[in-house]
């Protein structure tokens, strides 16, 4: 059963590689328009709480599911538990959506580093170019297939060779230069045309400190349930990744300190993003800007770049290569969860399995690169939104599967399995777990409830 199975080479590279998993696309793009939209420093106080609590319970939960099982999420479940095997497929399906269109995604940033590489940046600040070019016919798919292609190299050269070597570069890079564009983004200020000054510490203010104007106990509600969606993106929980990575980590490492350290990174990383944007956002476009929202770094961040002279020409060069290495070190985790999990299933060797996961995700990165083409549409959703092939791909992962799989996860291990086994594979090596009691109410009570609310928005129902 484990004879093609790889491992982490220590409690390092399985930190760098589900960090670089986490410190992804949800932290670089999503975390920041949240934060500006909900209120600033008053999103960061609530993420903050539900990460060390909810994000924390979810993370370490299916962690130690793939440790104690050694194997993939498609069958790591049904190791506990024979009825739950449907489980295991339901965290199989969602990294198996959710991989095509973070291709196509990968596939923009790509385009936007090479368009600030070649000194044609000036085109990104045109009205409706980002449109044009998603509606284009082949260079969406040119882009989205060299980044395809890219992932594709990684996870076939395995855990160590692969996702842990290339992590263990990719995330101290990035890392160094989000803190860069972070400090820089603190130093600039614009004066407008009516004689108003902004400056970064001004929009690092807006950013950090709470704005409780017109909170409303249902506002509140509002923006508790967008952190608590953004910690699904952020910490890679509910897509297979931690069960899968989980897999890989040795009995001789500390569970519990990895877990912490990924948790550390993460929300430095999600709180840097906020950091390097929201700042040079209103500088440049007031607070306005700061609602763009989802088009805030393919719309936004290009004329405020623009606005910045030859400084900005550098920083929106330099900016993209680091959400390139987030894109790429997210979509490398999501294609192994995938793999590995074949993998197990099947006991095909990682050479066949990663050929036919990618080729079966490029086949849909062609279909959503179309949406918006020959076969857009307007589609409008339970939740309120208006979505193409992509947009119903994201609703149907993280807003229906993704909770789903969670109640489920917190519901077999927090009530028929029962904590126990898996706190017994925390506490391996050593780690005191303080948070036990915490971890227990919240597996068995607080998550499921949460969650369950979460569903119940992306139906509409509230």
């Amino acid at each position: 059963m484990k004879k093609n199975r790889n491992s982490f080479s220590g409690s390092m590279g399985f930190v760098l590689a589900a960090a670089g998993s986490a410190v992804g696309l949800g932290n670089i793009w999503r975390f920041p328009f949240l934060a500006a939209r909900d209120g600033g420093g008053l999103f960061l106080l609530v993420y903050i709480i539900l990460t060390v609590t909810f994000g924390f319970t979810l993370l370490i939960t299916e962690v130690a599911i793939g440790r104690r099982s050694a194997q993939g999420p498609l069958t790591a479940y049904g190791f506990f538990h024979k009825d739950w095997k449907f489980l295991g497929m339901f965290s199989f399906i969602v990294p198996f959506i959710i991989y095509p269109y973070y291709c196509v995604i990968g596939g923009w940033v790509l385009k936007y580093l090479y368009t600030y590489a070649t000194f044609d940046y000036e085109k990104l600040c045109g009205d409706g170019y980002f449109g044009s070019f998603i509606s284009a016919r082949w260079e969406p798919i040119i882009f989205m297939t060299i980044f395809a292609l890219a992932c594709f190299y990684v996870v076939y050269r395995g855990v160590e060779k692969g996702i842990e070597k290339y992590s263990r570069i990719i995330m101290p890079s990035l890392v160094v230069l989000v803190i860069g564009i972070s400090i820089y983004s603190l130093t600039i200020s614009y004066t407008t045309e009516s004689g108003v000054t902004r400056t970064g510490l001004q929009g690092a203010a807006v950013y950090f400190i709470p704005n409780f104007d017109g909170l409303t106990l249902r506002k509140f509600l509002m923006v508790v349930l967008d952190a608590m969606g953004q910690l699904f993106y952020s910490l890679s929980i509910a897509m297979g990744i931690m069960v899968a990575y989980g897999s890989y980590m040795k009995k001789e490492v500390n569970l519990g300190k990895a877990v912490d350290r990924i948790e550390i990174c993460d929300t430095a990383i999600a709180i840097l993003a906020g950091l390097m944007i929201i700042p040079a956002v209103y500088v440049f476009m007031g607070t306005e800007g700061m609602s763009a929202g989802p088009g805030l770094m393919f719309v936004a961040l290009p004329k405020v770049f623009e606005s910045m002279g030859f400084a900005g020409d550098i920083l929106g060069l330099v900016f993209f290569i680091m959400v390139l290495f987030a894109a790429v070190t997210s979509a490398v985790s999501i294609l192994e969860a995938i793999t590995i999990s074949v993998m197990d299933k099947f006991q095909w060797t990682r050479r066949k399995a990663v050929l036919i996961m990618a080729a079966s995700g490029f086949v849909l990165s062609l279909v959503v690169c179309r949406g918006y083409n020959d076969w857009y549409f307007e589609l409008p959703l339970p939740n309120g939104a208006v979505a193409q092939i992509l947009d119903v791909f994201d609703y149907l992962s993280n807003n229906i599967l993704m909770p789903i799989v969670s109640i489920c996860t917190c519901i077999l291990f927090g009530w028929i399995v029962k904590p126990r086994l898996l706190i017994g594979e925390m506490r391996l090596n050593g780690y005191a777990f303080r948070r036990k009691t915490l971890y227990i109410i919240m597996l068995r009570y607080v998550a499921p409830v949460l969650l369950a609310i979460l569903l119940l928005g992306a139906f509409g129902l509230y």
